[in-house]
């Protein structure tokens, strides 16, 4: 059995920086110290972060300058804005065409599930934090590992490896921050199904882990809600829903608290807590 736990990160809309996650790690990883009473946690977690909106990134600018060329537009930075945020929410929507962009993502996701069986195992317990639009590609992606295994688009099944992590099996913890995905639910019959957090079969591997799904809004975040509330199947997959308040006195009390999830104290305390109570499990 794995003696490591992976730990995926999902960004949210726009385009971040490549290092987007560096500040989260060291903050959970410093949590971890002081909880496990350890000086080094690189030995005990694998993180990955998934930068999955590269995938629209030429595509993006491409537009933009096409859209410039092509006529004198007012409010070009918001328009900017518009293109990087608000695009990745379209242009992630599957098609009939084999889902195109929306296979394209999942296939880097695949990606990275497979770097992380490397650096952690093939069966180590998988935990996601994930943030905005990252909370639906995430969910996704693990969707349709679940439920919908062999209607996933070919290029997504090309990577997705055998071994349980990249199956989804050992799939443990799971943090959505900012999350819109009660908008989502729209698109669904009675607003749809979660996924099941932790795995159903991780049972069979690790009979003590306990696994949860916490997700963290800000009564101020107008793209953030409560999941337990969208019907009985979200109220029964969903552990918790926990109310912070994310930014400083600019932003905490008006919708730019949306852009502060991974600073937030509560958040990295409840992640670590969560992390360390699985390795506490392992061993």
């Amino acid at each position: 059995m794995s003696k490591k736990i992976a730990v995926a990160i999902f960004h949210g809309a726009g385009t971040p920086k490549k290092d987007f996650a560096t500040e989260m790690i060291e903050q959970v990883s410093k949590a971890l110290q002081k909880k496990l009473k350890v000086k080094d946690v690189e030995g005990i977690f694998s993180f990955e972060p998934v930068f999955w909106s590269s995938i629209f990134e030429k595509e993006q600018a491409k537009l933009w300058n096409r859209l410039q060329q092509s006529a004198d537009l007012d409010f070009p930075r918001m328009r900017r804005f518009v293109i990087e945020f608000l695009a990745d929410a379209v242009a992630y929507q599957p098609t009939p065409d084999n889902h195109q962009s929306y296979d394209r993502v999942n296939a880097y996701v695949a990606k990275a599930m497979n770097r992380l069986r490397e650096k952690a195992g093939a069966d180590a317990p998988l935990c996601v934090i994930s943030y905005s639009l990252g909370t639906i590609v995430a969910s996704n992606y693990f969707y349709d590992l679940q439920f919908r295994r062999h209607k996933r688009g070919l290029e997504t099944i090309q990577y997705t490896g055998d071994s349980p992590i990249e199956k989804c099996e050992t799939l443990t913890l799971f943090y959505t921050t900012g999350s819109p995905m009660a908008l989502w639910s729209l698109r669904y019959i009675d607003f749809g199904a979660p996924i099941t957090v932790p795995s159903p079969k991780i049972k069979h591997l690790y009979p003590n882990i306990k696994g949860e799904w916490i997700n963290f809004y800000d009564k101020d975040d107008v793209l953030a809600f409560p999941l337990k509330g969208i019907n009985e199947a979200y109220s029964l997959a969903v552990t918790k829903d926990v109310e912070i308040n994310t930014g400083g006195f600019v932003s905490s009390w008006n919708p730019l608290s949306h852009f502060h999830y991974d600073r937030n104290e509560k958040i990295i305390e409840t992640i670590a807590k969560g992390l360390a109570e699985t390795w506490r499990s392992l061993t």
